[in-house]
């Protein structure tokens, strides 16, 4: 059994019935939407035309806010239908990231995640849902499309039908027919500067500019609804927390490796960097959370397959072992233990692969955000384990300077700073100036390269990160480590300005 929707665009009046009888029903707050009717705009008075498309939840075959959401707050009935429990939810905002269809929102009056959900209370009472019930056109079919029998199956098999980003593979069960191409593809219809009613929220009409209009067809979109970024500086500024002590710790475990001495900067600075990040980084994570009172669901309700949980253990793992690490090394600096070569060794074996996991598994989180395209990069695990080396290594140079080490500790750490910004800035360059897979991806890059994230991207992300590495270099053979300090303090900044770039223009491109 798999239940869907039909949507006849040839009929639609475009009367708003479906939202309000959605809103009714569900008690939905003022200016958010379940379901919502679209308009498009083409050509030029008095040979124009408007289109209407109806948008809503996909009830996807292959859900990704199913997958990502860690607490299983969102699930799939045995009748195909995508359904949410708010009483799991933490408004983690995740699901809406995952969403390629802009169909998750979080509820005002319960900061939870909200969205269609076919009505399930009335399905399940043998009943229509109710957008369903009131559309005066009969514009709108539900039922199994998996019976032959029914009647949106005849209607889907008889009729060509379309469905909303078909590239994103998630098998969605809303079938357009008659729809323009220009209402269901969010590229084609860049926000228009005034809608019909009101005006468009400032944010979409900001991204609008960084769009090119169809010269031929003049689509413009001309009434929709606001959807603002999830996720903003909370998690930018996560990415930078925990690549910097995720970066101290793997470089001080390779220095104990190959046998060179960073001195306190491996017994105690590396290791609390390690500890103070993760801690930052779950404070952050918590405080960004809509209903912080429930972070614990992660651990006590949690979906294995969800890298939010995943990333979880990823970081108890990683700060159990930076934890034990300075505890040791406090030891050792206090003269209640000998240095052990086995004990050092053991914490460099374990510090490498949870320092790795911990600086790169947001990039397996961003491959589950399938609503973001510019973020599905094959080469974010790695992008994200260069950026921890090089602040990392920005931060051990800054204490180098404080706590001294040897010149051969010194050297090892503003090498690793320099290769480290070097290589990131090489895949910036590759990332953003190379061909993408998809024109969402393609038109987030542009937006980051030439559009209204062009000044930053060019002067703090990339001449930054480069100039860091610059004043670090006379550094190299271990000497100036002032120089070191300093190249070590600007890769942060450089990196904060690059993640919130990153953060933001993946957000931007729209998907309704």
């Amino acid at each position: 059994m798999r239940y869907g929707f039909a949507i006849d665009q040839t009929t639609c009046i475009g009367c708003h019935a479906c939202t309000v009888a959605c809103k009714t029903e569900h008690q939905v707050p003022v200016g958010q939407f379940r379901t919502w009717v679209k308009y498009v705009d083409q050509g030029t008075f008095p040979h124009n035309t408007r289109d209407f498309g109806v948008m809503r939840c996909n009830h996807c075959t292959d859900a990704p806010c199913v997958t990502i959401c860690p607490t299983q707050a969102l699930f799939q009935r045995d009748d195909g239908i995508v359904d949410f429990d708010r009483d799991r939810c933490i408004g983690c905002k995740s699901c809406m990231q995952g969403c390629p269809y802009d169909a998750i929102y979080i509820d005002e009056e319960t900061h939870t995640a909200a969205k269609c959900n076919f009505c399930a209370h009335r399905i399940d009472g043998d009943l229509e849902p109710a957008c369903v019930v009131v559309c005066p056109t009969h514009s709108i079919w539900v039922g199994d499309l998996d019976d032959p029998s029914s009647g949106i199956s005849r209607l889907v098999s008889s009729r060509p039908t379309q469905v909303r980003s078909p590239e994103q593979n998630t098998g969605p069960n809303v079938f357009y027919l008659g729809a323009e191409r220009a209402v269901l593809d969010p590229l084609a219809a860049p926000a228009d500067s005034g809608y019909l009613y009101s005006r468009p929220d400032r944010h979409r009409a900001d991204v609008a500019r960084d769009m090119a209009t169809d010269p031929v067809t003049k689509a413009r979109t001309t009434l929709n609804t606001a959807h603002p970024r999830p996720w903003g500086w909370r998690v930018t500024t996560y990415l930078w927390a925990k690549g910097v002590g995720g970066g101290a710790v793997l470089l001080a475990a390779l220095a104990l490796l190959v046998g060179v001495d960073l001195g306190v900067l491996t017994t105690l600075v590396a290791p609390a960097l390690g500890v103070l990040g993760t801690a930052a980084t779950g404070g952050l994570l918590v405080w960004d959370l809509k209903r912080p009172d429930r972070f614990w669901y992660i651990l006590t309700k949690s979906n294995p397959r969800s890298w939010l949980v995943l990333g979880a253990y990823a970081l108890a793992a990683f700060a159990a072992v930076s934890g034990v690490w300075l505890l040791y090394g406090i030891a050792l600096e206090t003269g209640l233990l000998a240095a052990s070569p086995v004990a050092w060794t053991v914490l460099a074996v374990l510090g490498i692969p949870t320092g790795l996991m911990v600086a790169g598994y947001t990039a397996f989180l961003f491959g589950q955000a399938e609503g973001r395209d510019l973020w599905q990069s094959p080469l974010l695990f790695w992008h994200l384990v260069v950026q921890a080396v090089m602040v990392g290594a920005g931060a051990l140079a800054v204490a180098a300077l404080v706590a001294g080490t040897d010149a051969a500790g010194a050297a090892l750490i503003v090498r690793a700073l320099v290769v480290a910004t070097v290589v990131h800035v090489a895949m910036l360059l590759v990332e953003y100036l190379g061909r993408h897979a998809t024109r969402a991806a393609a038109t987030a890059a542009h937006m980051v390269t030439h559009g209204r994230y062009a000044r930053l991207f060019w002067t703090a992300g990339v001449a930054l990160a480069l100039l860091g590495a610059l004043v670090a270099l006379p550094s190299w053979g271990g000497g100036l480590l002032a120089l070191a300090a300093l190249g070590g303090l600007v890769v942060q900044v450089a990196l904060l300005a690059y993640e919130s770039v990153f953060v933001r223009a993946g957000q931007d491109v729209p998907l309704s």
